[in-house]
């Protein structure tokens, strides 16, 4: 848990130089006094450091459990077989449940099995198991790395050497459970997993639903953890959600649009621009659920003016402040991280239960108290939690899609279906050994 908390701690602070401006400072001071030698020493000092974060724990587990002699010739073998995978991608395992269990409770086990079978395990099957604790985090690695990418002042061939651990790391987040599932790259094993992705997706949830039925249930299955949690872990889980707003407080002074101007306004108005994307899915929601059954007609109608707005905007803002698609895709780096963080907050809850702790202290205002207790559910129910619900089946499709599309195009391809076989199924793994 340490190794991945390290990897965040640099990677945020790598957004905080890049984004404020202050690694562009440096090295200017440091080309000006051709101090260009200080760049390499740190570009091999991270190099040595983030290897040793990511392939240490391996040797020293090894080590104490073998000896340190027999521990490196295990390591080089194990390497061979693709074994350094499965454990970066079970640190993240470790950390995110550890994690959750220290900041909330409610630890329990969970069967993994301890014989050798072979089954495919579908990509919905896959997704459940792994999406808050691995996908999630692989995508936010990867967004940083993008926008350490995109603002960057150093040279390549430092930047590589900085990066080329945590892209390891944040690939095997995503992929590894279907490199390691018995026919992953199978062409008619993917399309049926498609329908089924698509079909659990799609399924309405409700009482008696089973989460492996339905992505309503799973999602509410996901986030109920957080209704037994006390005040300070939700608010602890709220600190941390923090973190996804410094994108947007950090790109919105790097587009063009906004000529280099560093007024708050600028903040501000990045705000509206959210607002009203948040503003036109509980327009969609209200007129989907009012609508689509009956009057089908005017709900397209609806959807087709509201495309036609957003188009629209997007060109007059094209042609009268010269956005460009550089400036598009800075956006989308900032405000999709930005929703996501306001959509932890808010099933988060931990606001709601602050108001009712303030109105219930407060002696004057019982008849306040009872008014909002009395409307709460119907407050979060239409106001708040359909949104919420309809954005995180947005953000749940959408990565996974973005995850199922390079699975796909290498199942397109045979060869990469006979090499995962020859990996998974040979003498290594008939003598059963140990990982």
């Amino acid at each position: 848990q340490i190794s991945v908390v390290g990897v965040y701690v640099f990677l945020y602070g790598q957004l905080y130089l890049v984004l404020s401006g202050l690694q562009s400072a440096l090295l200017i001071k440091a080309h000006h006094q051709n101090m260009k030698s200080l760049e390499t020493a740190l570009a091999s000092q991270s190099f040595l450091q983030l290897g040793l974060l990511t392939g240490l724990p391996m040797v020293m587990e090894l080590g104490l459990e073998k000896g340190f002699r027999a521990a490196l010739s295990d390591f080089i073998l194990m390497q061979l077989q693709v074994a350094s995978v499965f454990f970066t991608f079970s640190l993240g395992t470790k950390a995110h449940y550890y994690g959750r269990t220290i900041l909330h409770g409610g630890a329990k086990y969970r069967p993994t099995g301890r014989k050798f079978v072979v089954f495919h395990a579908s990509f919905t099957e896959n997704y459940q198991l792994y999406s808050r604790s691995h996908f999630v985090k692989a995508f936010e690695l990867i967004f940083l790395l993008i926008i350490y990418h995109l603002f960057r002042k150093s040279d390549g061939k430092f930047h590589v050497m900085v990066t080329y651990s945590t892209w390891f790391m944040a690939m095997t987040w995503l992929f590894a459970p279907f490199l390691f599932n018995p026919a992953g790259f199978a062409w008619h094993k993917i399309v049926d997993d498609w329908s089924d992705w698509n079909r659990w997706m799609m399924n309405q949830g409700g009482i008696g639903v089973q989460p492996e039925k339905s992505w309503e249930s799973w999602w509410n299955a996901e986030n109920a953890h957080l209704r037994y949690s006390v005040l300070s872990s939700r608010i602890i889980e709220v600190l941390l959600c923090l973190r996804f707003f410094v994108y947007q407080y950090g790109l919105v002074y790097h587009l063009k649009i906004s000529h280099d101007n560093k007024n708050f306004l600028v903040y501000l108005l990045s705000w509206v621009v959210i607002i009203s994307i948040v503003g036109l899915v509980k327009l969609v929601n209200c007129a989907s659920r009012q609508l689509s059954s009956k009057h089908q007609l005017i709900f397209r109608f609806i959807k087709l003016l509201t495309f036609l707005a957003v188009v629209t905007s997007f060109i007059l803002l094209s042609c009268l402040c010269k956005l460009s698609i550089m400036d598009l895709i800075v956006c989308c780096l900032a405000f999709i991280p930005t929703g996501w963080g306001l959509l932890l907050v808010s099933i988060n809850r931990a606001l709601y239960q602050l108001f009712n702790i303030l109105f219930h202290n407060c002696p004057n205002s019982l008849l306040t108290a009872q008014i909002v207790q009395v409307l709460r559910p119907k407050i979060e129910y239409y106001a708040i939690w359909e949104p919420i619900q309809v954005i995180a089946h947005a953000y749940d499709y959408g990565m996974g899609t973005l995850l199922f599309f390079p699975i796909a195009v290498l199942a397109w391809m045979p060869i990469i279906s006979a090499i995962q076989t020859r990996v998974l199924f040979n003498r290594a793994f008939s003598r059963q050994l140990q990982i």
